[in-house]
């Protein structure tokens, strides 16, 4: 899945996602308040920290959020019920991701780097009791990946970026019908 960010006329920037099933969607930032766009903060933390699940790997599954639009491409014939099942399955993952990736975007846009492993683990832990699943060096390596893109967005104000084929969210499968009780014939 390839993904252009780039500056917008109807707000701070725009995302435009281009699945490997044809479909084209935009997805519309609304942080005009940060230098480094927000989506651009959750790509690069999902991608380091290897969260099929999140934001980006939800999208390459199929996964359409509210804000986003179809610019182009024939969607699947259930593209819808697929969407919400797998938002649906992905919701708790989802939320952590955005919590993670807005621990690496605060840091990147206030220049102070060195705390986020910690700051990453508090965030984690109020969300989650189990173990802090990333080494530090894997939370590191998101912060030297968005300060590498935000550098290009910088210079630039467009940033190309390949989601990886092996981070894409699983579908889950859909509900089997209830089948009604079949009464029994009554034979005299």
């Amino acid at each position: 899945m390839q993904i252009l960010f780039a500056h917008s006329t109807v707000g701070s920037h725009v995302a435009t996602v281009h699945r490997d099933d044809g479909v084209v969607l935009q997805l519309p930032g609304n942080d005009r308040s940060h230098r480094v766009p927000h989506e651009l903060a959750c790509f690069a933390t999902e991608r380091c920290l290897r969260m099929p699940d999140g934001v980006f790997g939800s999208i390459a599954a199929g996964g359409v959020f509210p804000q986003m639009r179809l610019l182009s491409g024939k969607p699947r014939y259930d593209a819808a019920a697929r969407s919400k099942r797998l938002l649906e399955a992905n919701k708790r993952a989802l939320g952590l991701a955005e919590l993670i990736a807005g621990v690496v975007h605060r840091a990147v846009e206030e220049g102070d780097t060195g705390k986020v492993p910690a700051l990453a683990r508090e965030a984690w832990a109020l969300l989650d009791s189990g173990a802090f699943p990333w080494s530090d060096e894997q939370v590191n390596e998101a912060v030297r990946d968005l300060l590498e893109l935000a550098e290009e967005w910088d210079e630039q104000g467009t940033v190309r970026v390949t989601w990886p084929e092996q981070l894409v969210a699983a579908v889950p499968a859909p509900r089997e019908a209830k089948k009604g009780r079949r009464r029994a014939e009554r034979r005299h």
